[in-house]
């Protein structure tokens, strides 16, 4: 099965920088997806950015609220995705996931939207922004 460790959440001002890790182990394909999702109380559980891989190709993609200010990196030799946030703002502040799908995937575009697709998930790292 697939584990997935998600850390490096913390309390920080607006305009300032996080940079979250998710450790994956367990995956047996090289074809996968890595999500990160993030959830505000109150409020449904937001897709904001994913990679899909299939057949050693890769697409990113990335919800428009972060677009330009986020940034999803990975370390192929520590089994580990980074999401880098920079310029947050307050409406930043959720628990984030990470999340995994095994196998061949859909587009990042289309696995984002649909995270009840993802079978694996972290548990979650609290990035709270302060005005």
């Amino acid at each position: 099965d697939v584990q997935l460790q998600a850390s490096g959440g913390g309390l920080v001002q607006a305009g300032g920088s996080l940079r979250l890790s998710c450790a994956a182990s367990g995956f047996t394909s090289d074809d996968y997806a890595i999500g990160w999702f993030r959830q505000a109380p109150g409020k449904a559980r937001e897709g904001v950015s994913c990679i899909s891989v299939n057949d050693g190709e890769g697409n990113i993609y990335y919800a428009n609220s972060v677009k330009g200010r986020f940034t999803v990196s990975s370390d192929n030799a520590k089994n580990t995705v980074y999401l880098q946030m920079n310029s947050l703002k307050p409406e930043d502040t959720a628990v984030y996931y990470c999340a995994a799908i095994p196998g061949h995937v859909p587009p990042a575009v289309i696995v984002c939207a649909s995270p009840m697709s993802f079978d694996s998930w972290g548990q979650g790292t609290l990035v709270t922004v302060s005005s």
